[in-house]
This record gives C-alpha cells, structure tokens and sequence, in this order.
C-alpha cells in the first residue's frame, strides 16, 4: 500500500500558507469589547442568524475593537459599512429611544 501526497491530516507540504488578506489582529484577552459583542451574538441567535439584521451591532463591535487598538483603523466604508448601514442604525436608534419613551 502506498500513501500519496500529504502530512499528517493529508494537507500538501509543498504549498506555502496564505496569511490572511486584513492581517492578524490580536484577540480580546482584556474582554475591552465584550459587551459590543455579547450585544452583537445575541441580535444574531434572536435573530435566527441573519447577519444583516445585525449589521449595525457589527459595525459598533468593529468600532470599539479600532477604538481599543484591538485592529487596525480603517474607513468603515471599506469593511462594507456604507451609507445605508448608518441610515438604519440611527433609524433604529430612535425607534429605541420612541420606546424609552
């Protein structure tokens, strides 16, 4: 019996690994963002996994992790955040404070 190709798990050992397009960023282990992303996981169970429902909690999550050096900063036009996602987070933002009321 020959084993062709492959390390271990079957992977190829010629091919080199691709570093990811964005880069590394480091991991949260100071829990600095924690609440955006709590807020974030739970619009995503409730909202039976539909990330656009849940857009606007992405894009404070990666606002917070920018604000806490936890990633690079960048426009959030380029992370796919344009005018539409601003207009629906402050449309709902007055539907919350309506509620409040």
């Amino acid at each position: 019996m020959c084993v062709v190709g492959g390390g271990a798990f079957g992977g190829n050992r010629g091919l080199r690994p691709v570093p990811p397009e964005k880069g590394v960023f480091p991991l949260d282990h100071m829990h600095l963002c924690d609440v955006e992303k709590k807020e974030y996981l739970n619009c995503l169970k409730s909202a039976g996994h539909k990330s656009e429902e849940c857009r606007h909690l992405s894009k404070k999550y990666l606002e917070c992790r920018m604000e806490k050096n936890l990633m690079a900063k960048q426009d959030m036009s380029e992370l796919g955040f344009g005018k539409n996602v601003d207009a629906g987070t402050k449309s709902e933002e007055k539907t919350e404070q309506t509620k409040e009321k």
